[in-house]
């Protein structure tokens, strides 16, 4: 069994050598006490709740799928948990009531405590960014969020120092929320700035605190395949050989809830009914049913389970080495990672490895041994032997390792064992075999930009799990870069080869390259055509790999497989007269294709055509664009108020979005509308959303006109948008064009099925994999701009100084609210009494600032205010209660100071 350390004994072990282990990716570490300079005062009172693992997440829920995994730690290993949740999810839905915005922040907020608190995890850290709509644009998300975001997760992570960091993933895959990218980017980078000096300064000379390195890193999910049962985790096939994936069976039983784990995160997940998840399903009562949640390691600073072991499958695998001690282990403290010269590395080519091993402060190694484990063929060579590690001390050990000449392309792991006198463990660490030159398809902007960030932060491990894919319309063709790379260390010349699959052609095939330096790149262009139109498109087959071939003038070949993905084209025909929008087809209004908008792109299949399914027809006319939609549905879902016409996916609407010129990375420059057939009022109502400018579409788009007929099992839409309220001057030759459909067959404001035309998961942020649209004859004003404006983004969030629930977390934790660095002089409540009608706070504050009072009781918020404080010392304040606190009423303080500092108080009411 695993040896559990209290935590005041883990954490004299761990501090000093993980700091000294922040290099192991290129951060500075932070010095030993004894030399660093003497930092200032740590505030007065008790110090921050010292957390084991931290899991980072964008929205409340974003950990909902990792609860069974916490909650196994937290009963059977003390293990204590907090969440770091960027925004309250305010730009989400609410099946539950009318609250949005700040409200809706309050409400969610309290869902998550209700969830995680399942699994016995209390600390939730909002950090005050805003939520706005669904993108799968992490630059956008980082846009918005602005600049000092990490820096408030580095400042939490500094102040509740878990050993274990948890996120989601950071990569741009398709459909992936860019709001989990952003968070999961934050959380990796902030597992090294937290541990560098250098980053961050004035929280270690100001503020008071240490720098702090994680012990492990991973992200939640994985790439691979498996299988459910309690050997999920043994039996599950990386994608990537080269990755230490672990998994926690969620079919364990709780001791103390009789029931198993994935049933107790089933309920959890339950309480997110604002989201409508009220309604989820039981969980299968057969255990062996039951999947694991597993993790993908990023990197570890200290000794973990072997892959493949009896203790990479067991429940502790990722506790191991951080906050548990397995039979045979080195103690815990104990810091032990590899360095490598190279990430690519080449066949034949000789390049170095460093194994680097700290002992805790207080317990010794004695006589230790660092053994390299490389793949089968290579050389190593170099003396692994440390000598005797004392206690506090670091030891290393350098090899050179060569791979053959005729080495494989790919990832590979080189690991090492420590052996000393005190136990065991073991590190591995990814390389990339490549030749000398390397050619892939052009990376999307978003996916370019991902891959320079693996690279500023020091993580290739996580680049190139992106394929690499670009779209063309049926029928259409395109430029399509291939992107050569001269990653060796002399000039290059060779060729490039495209081999494409059947019904694509290209004007040529093979193309040179001549005299690539080491380090740059050419791009070769090839034109593509889809020669056969009648191909699948969408994600009904839509995916046709093709290779890249690169031959190296001299010797020498890389191969790389990507994908074009066809996308459905139409043409839309000017109409000899404008149609009348009035829900009904008229003779020769709509002369041009019937578009099927059938396909389903996310959520439950339809059970039939009658249960959902539809057309579409297009015509412009003038300057104006008209969009007739006819949908088969049985049941109509919930009839929303005409004030309530937000948020579509809730109910029964159809969806139409534009990108003028066919190029936006995401949908921030481009224009999205919905229509809902009908509302509580009768009449339809439209809207615009997650583009451009949302809002009423009467605000947003005037101009557009809407009309609906609804009759037994099936609804008409008809719109006319006129073009001058898109983002930007139409290209009639490449307009990016999408019709959905959101169907929904209850009456509690959630939706179950999502069809359409160019149908792939998470489409509707995805405009590159829109459809594309020609208008023949048609030609905006040349006075329009072809640059968008500016978008305008929802900026609204709930001040964490305005929940109660967080303010007596922080007075509980003693973590400044928001991720705020503590106010220099925090707030005292000197007293707090009252009667029926209200309470009279006085409150002692250092510095002028801001309060925001609450008087709290069993059932809630009796009374609230916020004041400006105008001056140092004591502050009478009224607070109005309109109901009587109840026996056992405190009043919380919420404190802002003038230079962004935060801080929380709280008194009995007397």
């Amino acid at each position: 069994m695993p040896i559990t350390r209290s935590v005041a004994r883990r954490r004299a072990a761990v501090t000093a050598p993980l700091a000294a282990a922040a290099l192991v990716l290129g951060v500075t570490p932070a010095l030993p006490a004894s030399a660093a300079a003497p930092p200032p005062a740590e505030r007065p009172g008790k110090a921050p709740v010292d957390l084991d693992a931290l899991f980072v997440g964008a929205h409340p829920d974003d950990e909902s799928g990792t609860l069974s995994t916490l909650g196994q730690w937290n009963e059977d290993h003390g293990v204590r948990a907090g969440v770091v949740t960027v925004t309250r999810g305010e730009g989400g839905g609410n099946a539950v009531g009318p609250e949005e915005g700040p409200a809706l922040g309050l409400l969610r907020e309290a869902e998550e405590r209700a969830a995680v608190g399942k699994a016995g995890v209390r600390e939730v850290f909002n950090l005050d960014d805003v939520d706005f709509y669904y993108t799968v644009s992490a630059p956008l998300t980082d846009q918005v969020w602005g600049g000092d975001t990490l820096e408030k997760v580095v400042r939490v992570v500094r102040q509740t120092r878990p050993e274990i960091i948890l996120t989601m993933d950071p990569a741009p895959t398709p459909g992936n929320h860019g709001n989990h990218q952003e968070a999961a980017r934050l959380a990796i980078a902030a597992f090294y700035a937290a541990a560098d000096p250098k980053m961050f300064p004035e929280q270690i000379t100001k503020e008071g605190l240490k720098p702090f390195a994680p012990a492990r890193l991973l992200t939640n999910g994985a790439r691979g395949t498996g299988q459910p049962g309690e050997s999920c985790s043994s039996t599950y096939k990386p994608a990537n050989p080269a990755q230490n994936v672990f998994g926690v069976w969620s079919g364990r039983t709780s001791a103390s809830q009789g029931k198993t784990w994935a049933a107790i995160e089933r309920e959890a997940q339950r309480e997110y009914a604002s989201q409508g998840w009220a309604g989820f399903p039981d969980v299968p009562s057969d255990p062996q049913q039951l999947g694991c949640d597993f993790f993908t390691q990023v990197d570890a600073r200290v000794p973990f389970p072997e892959p493949g072991s009896a203790a990479a499958a067991a429940p502790t695998n990722i506790l191991d080495g951080a906050v548990t001690r397995p039979k045979g282990g080195v103690p815990l403290g104990t810091t032990f990672f590899l360095r490598t010269s190279d990430f690519d590395v080449r066949p034949g080519a000789a390049f170095t490895v460093e194994a680097e091993v700290g002992a805790p402060q207080k317990e010794r190694l004695g006589r230790s041994t660092v053994a390299l484990k490389v793949p089968e063929g290579w050389q190593v060579t170099g003396s692994g032997d440390l000598g005797r590690v004392r206690a506090g001390q670091t030891a290393k050990a350098t090899f050179t390792v060569t791979p053959p000449a005729q080495a494989e392309p790919g990832r590979v792991r080189v690991a090492a064992t420590l052996t000393t006198e005190n136990g065991g463990g073991y590190t591995d660490r990814q390389v990339e075999v490549s030749p000398p030159v390397r050619a892939v398809q052009q990376p999307l902007p978003q996916v370019a930009q991902y891959e320079k960030w693996t690279a500023e932060v020091g993580v290739p491990q996580l680049g190139g799990i992106v394929q690499p894919v670009l779209t063309l319309p049926s029928g259409g063709s395109r430029e399509v870069g291939v992107v050569v790379t001269n990653v060796g260390s002399e000039t290059r010349s060779g060729t490039v080869r495209i081999d494409l699959p059947d019904g694509f052609t290209a004007e040529s095939t093979e193309a040179p390259f001549e005299d690539l330096a080491a380090g740059e790149s050419v791009t070769v262009p090839f034109k593509v055509t889809n020669s056969d139109p009648s191909l699948k498109t969408s994600n009904e087959g839509g995916d046709y790999p093709y290779t890249i071939t690169t031959t190296i003038d001299g010797g020498g070949s890389a191969v790389s497989r990507p994908a074009l993905e066809l996308v459905p084209a139409t043409t839309v025909p000017q109409a000899e007269s404008a149609p009348a929008v009035d829900g009904a087809e008229g003779d020769g209004e709509y002369t041009g294709d019937t578009l099927d908008i059938s396909r389903l792109w996310e959520g439950s299949e339809c059970e039939s055509a009658a249960d959902c399914s539809g057309t579409a027809k297009l015509a412009w006319h003038d300057d104006t664009l008209y969009v007739l939609v006819h949908v088969k549905d049985d049941v109509l879902g919930t009839a929303l108020e005409t004030s309530d016409c937000k948020r579509h996916w809730r109910t029964d609407a159809v969806e139409v979005t534009l990108d003028p010129r066919g190029v936006s990375e995401n949908t921030s420059t481009t224009f999205k509308t919905a229509v809902l057939p009908v509302t509580a009022e009768g009449p339809p109502c439209f809207l615009r959303d997650a583009d451009n400018h949302q809002g009423p579409g009467e605000e947003t788009a005037p101009g557009m006109k809407v009309a609906s007929k609804v009759g037994d099992g099936e609804y008409t839409v008809e719109m006319s948008i006129p073009m001058e309220v898109l983002p930007g001057a139409v290209d009639p030759e490449h307009l990016g064009l999408n019709i959905l459909v959101y169907d929904s067959d209850t009456q509690d404001k959630t939706g179950q099925t999502r069809i359409g035309w160019s149908t792939w998961g998470g489409v509707q942020g995805d405009p590159y994999r829109w459809g594309v649209a020609r208008l023949p004859g048609y030609q905006p004003p040349a006075d329009r701009p072809t640059t968008p404006p500016e978008p305008v983004i929802p900026d609204t969030a709930l001040s964490s100084l305005d929940s109660p629930q967080t303010l007596e977390q922080s007075v509980r934790v003693n973590v400044p609210p928001a991720g705020a660095p503590a106010a220099a002089h925090a707030p005292r409540v000197v007293t707090a009494s009252g009667g029926r009608d209200s309470v009279q706070v006085r409150l002692q504050a250092g510095e002028p600032g801001e309060a925001h009072l609450f008087v709290r009781d069993a059932e809630g918020t009796a009374g609230s205010k916020v004041v400006k404080v105008s001056r140092k010392g004591v502050t009478t304040v009224t607070v109005p209660v309109p109901r009587a606190p109840g026996k056992g009423a405190t009043v919380l303080a919420g404190w802002a100071s003038r230079d962004g500092g935060t801080a929380a108080a709280s008194a009995p009411l007397r």
